[in-house]
């Protein structure tokens, strides 16, 4: 489905497709993706990019926080994130150093909003007693397979709280047999598994995807899951009737 180009390229193409929300994080190839990323975003207009980034658990701590975004900062080449995360709860940190760490970058300018990572409802709520700012996100597995957000009451959740559930591995690994009903939504919109996988997300309130672009082809099918509304019932069809459904995310569970 096309040729390998470099992420710059692919970047270059997405923001030129329209897309305007990128996501990185500290972690990604030990803080190189963040190097890639400026040089993809040079030349563009700033304010109209969407600019995502976290920070990792074993940065918890209030002094760590504030380095580890000024890191980011200056990998990107930027002077402000749009929306800063924390990556994954840690137990071992007091979550209230982390809010206040947060509270203090957007008091300098360094962030505009904050958010977390694969928080359950309880941390969600914890974090949100301990700042004084809205926490606007929370990126979780959720697709199709794994409806672990469903099944312990995450999505409800963030809809009750103007909470945005961003899910990553919206589309996850599609079998190779395509299950009847999602065979029938393809036919129904003429939409590929992947499309219908991510519209099935994004047609659904405080819900966006984060999904990977590895190729020109994977973007053109990407954008295609984009600017249409999949049917209520046929929402929940699929919510009820695709098989194998998992409770549990097979790579980070909530915590």
């Amino acid at each position: 489905m096309g040729k390998t180009i470099s992420v710059p390229t692919k970047k270059r193409t997405a923001l030129d497709a329209g897309v305007t929300h990128i996501d990185t994080a500290e972690s990604y190839a030990g803080g190189y993706a963040e190097i890639l990323i400026r040089e993809a975003i040079c030349g563009y207009d700033r304010s109209k990019i969407f600019l995502v980034s976290k920070v990792h658990q074993d940065n918890f701590e209030y002094v760590n926080i504030l380095n580890a975004c000024r890191r980011s900062l200056e990998r990107l080449g930027t002077d402000y994130l749009d929306l800063y995360l924390l990556h994954r709860y840690n137990k071992n940190i007091p979550l209230s150093d982390s809010m206040r760490a947060l509270d203090e970058l957007i008091r300098l300018g360094m962030v505009k909003n904050i958010g977390v990572c694969n928080f359950t409802k309880e941390h969600l709520a914890e974090a949100q007693c301990y700042t004084k700012n809205k926490i606007v996100c929370n990126q979780v597995h959720y697709n199709l397979s794994f409806r672990e957000p469903e099944r312990k009451g995450l999505v409800e959740y963030c809809r009750n709280n103007d909470v945005f559930l961003s899910a990553w591995r919206p589309v996850g690994n599609l079998p190779e047999d395509i299950p009847l009903v999602l065979k029938e939504m393809c036919d129904k919109y003429r939409k590929t598994p992947s499309q219908i996988s991510i519209n099935w997300l994004i047609s659904q309130s405080y819900i966006t995807t984060l999904s990977k672009t590895r190729h020109l082809g994977h973007l053109e099918e990407n954008l295609g899951a984009l600017d249409w509304i999949m049917d209520k019932e046929d929402i929940e069809r699929l919510r009820k009737e695709y098989p194998n459904q998992q409770d549990i995310s097979d790579d980070v569970p909530l915590g």
